[in-house]
């Protein structure tokens, strides 16, 4: 599976039209956070000329978590790395990236953000890496489905022309699973004080979500990190003792 998310679109006509471009390159699964005017919209569909017929029923959340919850790996479109340690892909790194995982069974994801001020930050740092479109620096704004129609395009030239990656390691954790984490890790950390300073704490849980947030952690992995918070809280005690 392959989705594009936008995260609070303003305009309908903007939908309709990256509905469009989606489908004109294989793409079918959209989903929108929260937007502006309300879904169903008119003119989105008046403006996706067909395309919202004929793909599946677009899927309305209320946030970027919960529009993202069942995927393995999401990718943010933005011009600026906003002082974040990510992977940058330009679009056509980007969707090689995506479809080596996609060939390895993983629900994978590309975030958008909206027409006016783009992508939240605490949104990026929900995604393993941003995706960078080079454009000419002294007018870099593009139309949000002029980005779509560009990743989508990238996206159709790979079909039939990247093999399957042999990598038998466990696939990572859907991010519902990864977010449950962090907000566990997040309790116990504010349980002990550990965000001291009110004005930085903000940046400082994003920055500890960052710090996992690039990496693939699997299922396996995250159980250990709940077991080392539980031993830490003195929830375990030594082996052969009562």
């Amino acid at each position: 599976m392959f989705s594009i998310i936008l995260s609070h679109p303003q305009m309908g006509e903007n939908i309709g039209a990256a509905a469009r471009a989606m489908l004109n390159f294989g793409l079918t699964d959209l989903r929108l956070v929260a937007p502006r005017d309300g879904w169903p919209n008119e003119r989105a569909i008046a403006n996706a000329a067909g395309a919202l017929e004929i793909m599946p029923p677009v899927r309305i959340f209320d946030s970027t978590v919960e529009a993202v919850a069942d995927l393995h790996c999401v990718l943010a479109t933005t011009s600026r790395t906003r002082d974040m340690v990510k992977p940058v892909f330009n679009p056509e790194s980007a969707v090689e990236e995506l479809h080596q995982r996609l060939t390895q069974d993983q629900k994978i994801g590309v975030l958008f953000g909206g027409e006016r001020a783009g992508l939240l930050n605490d949104e990026i740092a929900l995604c393993h890496g941003i995706i960078s479109i080079p454009t000419n620096p002294d007018f870099a704004s593009l139309n949000l489905a002029q980005s779509v129609l560009l990743l989508g395009y990238e996206w159709i030239k790979t079909q039939g022309t990247l093999t399957a990656c042999d990598d038998n390691n466990p696939p990572p954790a859907p991010l519902e699973d990864k977010e449950a984490f962090f907000q566990r890790l997040e309790t116990e950390l504010d349980a002990t004080h550990f965000f001291r300073s009110e004005g930085s704490e903000a940046i400082m849980k994003r920055n500890v979500r960052n710090i996992f947030s690039r990496a693939d952690l699997t299922q396996g992995e995250l159980n250990i990190l709940h077991g080392i918070i539980s031993a830490l809280r003195g929830n375990k005690k030594k082996p052969g003792t009562k």
